[in-house]
């Protein structure tokens, strides 16, 4: 846990005092081992950042004075359309793609997605509240991603994905195609990623009639959970942010 994320319900009374308890009082007690007047980050679920000193430590709970006075990181410039992975796997991502600043990801079908993976309780809203904000707390932020789901890929291509890639630089993972994935872009991109696999030839047809193109990493073929920090730390060139 490189931040303890905080809701408003974790302040105490009167001040900027807040008790923790459950999974990040643990934390800070057994693995930070932080003792009293210790210092850690801190940062306010849809708020700023800022540092929190510990001023009591017990069995069940922790309690901070917290100043909270730093904002987020600016979020990454990049829109993820990702084909719904295994749920195992799609954890792992949700927690990677917000670390990384990742602000607006769609989660599609696809032909190589199985009808099984839609009925996994991982796609109830509290879980991916969960992974997010276990995401938001090793990338250090506080704002949340927000995540749709589309069941239907053609109906939301054909009437939704256009005009959400309008205007930005609309690419798809595709390891058949001879362009090489570019690289440190400075504008806005719309990035869409197939499940295990890939996306079949006509969904990449698809695709490619509202302006997307084909672009690959190279002759590799990865993973969903190693091709999406790929693609995302290629084009954005890890570390250079810029409007949503």
């Amino acid at each position: 846990m490189n931040l303890i994320l905080l809701d408003a319900n974790d302040f105490l009374p009167g001040g900027n005092r807040v008790r923790l308890d459950g999974r990040r009082a643990r934390q800070v007690r057994e693995v930070h081992r932080a003792a009293v007047g210790a210092e850690r980050a801190v940062g306010m679920l849809g708020g700023t950042l800022g540092r929190g000193t510990v001023v009591l430590v017990s069995a069940d709970a922790v309690e901070m004075e917290i100043v909270l006075d730093t904002p987020p990181p600016p979020p990454l410039a990049i829109t993820v359309v990702l084909a719904l992975p295994r749920p195992k796997v799609l954890r792992r991502v949700l927690q990677g793609v917000t670390a990384m600043g990742v602000k607006r990801l769609y989660l599609v079908n696809a032909w190589r997605v199985e009808k099984s993976y839609w009925a996994s309780p991982l796609l109830e809203r509290e879980s991916i509240q969960e992974d997010l904000r276990l995401g938001l707390e090793q990338g250090r932020d506080t704002i949340l991603p927000e995540v749709r789901l589309r069941r239907l890929l053609r109906p939301f291509v054909e009437d939704e994905l256009g005009e959400i890639a309008r205007g930005t630089l609309a690419l798809v993972g595709d390891g058949g195609s001879a362009r090489p994935c570019p690289s440190a872009i400075a504008g806005p991109i719309t990035l869409a990623i197939g499940p295990e696999g890939g996306f079949n030839p006509f969904e990449i047809e698809l695709l490619q009639t509202i302006g997307f193109a084909p672009v690959a990493l190279g002759p590799r073929a990865l993973r969903v959970e190693h091709a999406v920090p790929a693609l995302l730390g290629r084009l954005a060139e890890f570390g250079r942010v810029g409007p949503v």
